[in-house]
């Protein structure tokens, strides 16, 4: 079942598209990774599926309701760029006041559990001003989850967060996914985070998507290869495929020789060292998720996350 479903969705802003014609399917129970270049429209995408924007063309279903529709609206709970927080308040406090804003039944029972949900203490007393962007960001979810929702829709959760927020912050996305069953989509500059959560991918560049995938299909379509460095490169490509019978690989800037297929390393080094030729690097190199999407939206040289 698709949790969200975009058809053709834009935000057009004076002369630029923001969003352009953007088709997004997040099916129910996915992590859905978002991903893209500062500027290609991650934010402004998530203001238009939570309402915080209107659409300049095309439509946008939410559990197959319009994107404005109360029923909806109401199962909908977002964290777009910093979370709202009175900063004198308490975490206590302020889950209060969302609660009161929303006309909450049993507020007081809720906002209990969802301090313990995202791991503050709820006899915590000191007010948000002193407590560190990660608990800010955890607070933050838990304005998100007041109400209920079974999507959340997340804006750079882990953004300037110490390696220990981060964790905290991942290991919270799991729970809510696992034992709660929500549906969460959550764009990242933290490629090998949101690997470690992500069940689904889309890629977005210059508002559009580029690629959709599950974390199944990134697996298999990954490349990794056989990386070797020696003191004549053009020598010892030329050899391994004539003694070798290699069909796919590359020769990289500075030397560098990519094999993409299934090769004994020890067999390369053997033959390259009866012919005289030195050896200075030669082994087995996995793609990781920043590799894929770079090279998917371009190369290294076109992205800046």
């Amino acid at each position: 079942m698709a949790v969200i479903e975009t058809m053709g969705l834009s935000k057009r802003y004076r002369d630029k598209w923001a969003v352009d014609h953007l088709d997004l399917r997040v099916e129910q129970g996915d992590i859905y990774g978002f991903i893209g270049r500062n500027g290609a429209g991650k934010s402004t995408a998530l203001k238009l599926l939570c309402g915080l924007a209107r659409p300049t063309q095309g439509d946008a279903l939410i559990f197959g309701k319009p994107i404005r529709d109360p029923v909806a609206h109401r199962r909908v709970g977002a964290l777009i760029e910093q979370p709202g927080l009175y900063p004198e308040l308490s975490g206590r406090e302020n889950l209060r006041l969302y609660a009161a804003l929303l006309g909450l039944d049993s507020p007081e029972r809720q906002v209990e559990d969802i301090l313990e949900t995202v791991g503050l203490s709820p006899k915590e007393k000191k007010p948000v001003k002193h407590y560190s962007m990660g608990m800010k960001q955890r607070l933050g979810v838990g304005l998100a989850l007041l109400g209920g929702p079974d999507l959340l829709l997340l804006d750079e959760p882990i953004n300037g967060l110490d390696p220990e927020g981060i964790r905290e912050m991942r290991e919270l996305l799991l729970r809510l996914n696992r034992e709660r069953g929500l549906t969460i989509l959550v764009s990242s500059h933290i490629l090998g985070e949101l690997s470690k959560v992500a069940t689904r991918y889309g890629i977005i560049q210059q508002g559009r998507i580029v690629e959709q995938i599950t974390a199944v299909e990134l697996e298999q379509k990954r490349t990794d290869y056989l990386h070797l460095r020696t003191d004549q490169p053009e020598k010892a490509a030329a050899l391994l495929e004539r003694e070798l019978r290699l069909k796919r690989w590359e020769m990289r800037p500075e030397g560098e020789i990519r094999i993409h297929e299934m090769v004994d390393g020890k067999a390369v080094g053997r033959v390259l060292a009866e012919a005289g030729i030195s050896v200075e690097e030669l082994g087995l190199h996995r793609q990781d998720l920043e590799e894929y999407f770079l090279e998917r939206m371009g190369g290294a040289d076109h992205v800046s996350f």
